[in-house]
């Protein structure tokens, strides 16, 4: 199993942009020294859910900061973004952290950011194919043109090309020993290159470059994943049940696609599931954080959303929705955190989790839950 954090930037209200970012670079650094497997980082605009703009050049800077934990994003909106330009940054990311980046994409919601941005509301509901299409060809090929309805421009050369041999850091490096003075514990989730699951072209080889993950919150973003060969990146509100119907309808589509069983095996490695960890020697004291806390950053960040055109939303009950989170996810003692994770992956599959450790809204008290979910969770997961 592969547990990582899951980091929203979130601004708790009270808070300042700056204390919400300083939180998610100190968990990332902790994280490492935690001995996780990854940090996964969201982008949201003009909203306090979250305050970080631009996953991927956050991501920049902490794989500067980090030398063996892996860095993707979670996602980076493809709605708002040209794709080349993702993925110039994406191939960049990749080639100069030794491999440690990978690339999640989404289509993102109908929020005011579609007008923001120019691409208005049918790159969100339309769009997204041409634009995943374009990216993966970037990512992918040596040149390329596109003759789409969104984008048409005559062939380039793709510089810098992400499917070029990556160089992968020595051993001392990756035990964090070296270049930099501090404590690195020894890390426990080595990323091994061999049979990890990675993005296969149709003739089951590996593909060169970043790897890329596909949030999916619906059926058509299923099949989208599926058909292109890519691995699903599954939200915080999926349960197991939702999981379970989620892969089965990724696998009727896999196959549907002409792809088999044994390529299915291994991309299925790759999936990640979002949820929530809060470690505390009591059950009790781990929801009664969370119930504290996150309630009321629901109501402050999700509530600031707005669509672009107008159109209806609504926003679950801040409090229902904490509480349904603390059943679904690793809520408790670090006991009951690894069981939960555990009964997850013999139920599903699902071997790869990213976990928001942030929910307490406090950086002290953030940076101990991730020191706990790696000296005491990780430990009892095998």
């Amino acid at each position: 199993m592969r547990v990582g954090l899951f980091q929203l930037s979130a601004q708790f209200p009270g808070q300042s942009h700056g204390e919400a970012l300083e939180r998610t670079v100190r968990s990332a650094v902790e994280a490492e020294r935690a001995g996780l497997d990854s940090v996964w980082l969201a982008e949201h605009h003009f909203v306090p859910y979250g305050v970080c703009p631009d996953a991927a050049t956050l991501a920049a800077m902490l794989l500067g900061r980090t030398r063996r934990i892996g860095v993707g994003t979670a996602v980076s909106v493809l709605s708002t973004r040209h794709p080349v330009g993702l993925g110039e940054q994406a191939a960049l990311l990749h080639l100069t952290s030794g491999g440690r980046f990978t690339l999640g994409v989404g289509r993102g919601g109908p929020w005011i950011d579609l007008d923001v941005f120019g691409g208005g509301v049918d790159a969100f509901e339309n769009g997204f194919p041409e634009r995943l299409d374009l990216l993966l060809r970037w990512l992918r090929g040596s040149r390329v043109g596109a003759d789409g309805p969104q984008f048409a421009f005559p062939e380039v050369a793709v510089v810098p090309r992400a499917a070029e041999p990556v160089r992968r850091p020595g051993l001392s490096s990756w035990l964090g020993l070296g270049e930099r003075s501090g404590p690195v514990r020894f890390p426990r989730q080595r990323r091994d290159d061999e049979d990890l699951g990675e993005e296969l072209t149709a003739a089951g080889l590996p593909v060169a470059g970043p790897p890329v993950v596909v949030a999916c919150t619906s059926p058509g973003g299923v099949r989208l994943a599926a058909e292109r060969g890519l691995p699903m990146l599954l939200g915080m509100h999926s349960g197991d049940d939702d999981k379970l119907r989620m892969l089965e309808l990724y696998r009727t589509a896999w196959l549907a696609a002409g792809r088999g069983e044994e390529q299915l095996r291994r991309i299925a490695r790759q999936h990640v599931a979002a949820g929530v960890a809060q470690v505390d020697d009591r059950a009790t004291a781990a929801r009664s954080t969370l119930l504290d806390a996150m309630p009321g950053w629901f109501e402050y960040g999700l509530g600031a959303h707005r669509t672009v055109d107008g159109r209806e939303r609504r926003m679950r009950d801040p409090r229902q929705y904490t509480e349904l989170l603390c059943d679904l996810h690793a809520v408790g003692t670090p006991r009951q955190c690894a069981d939960r994770l555990l009964a997850t992956a013999e139920r599903t599959g699902i071997r790869r989790f990213a976990l928001l450790a942030e929910g307490s809204g406090d950086q002290e008290a953030t940076l101990h839950n991730i020191a706990r979910l790696g000296s005491e969770v990780l430990p009892q997961l095998g």
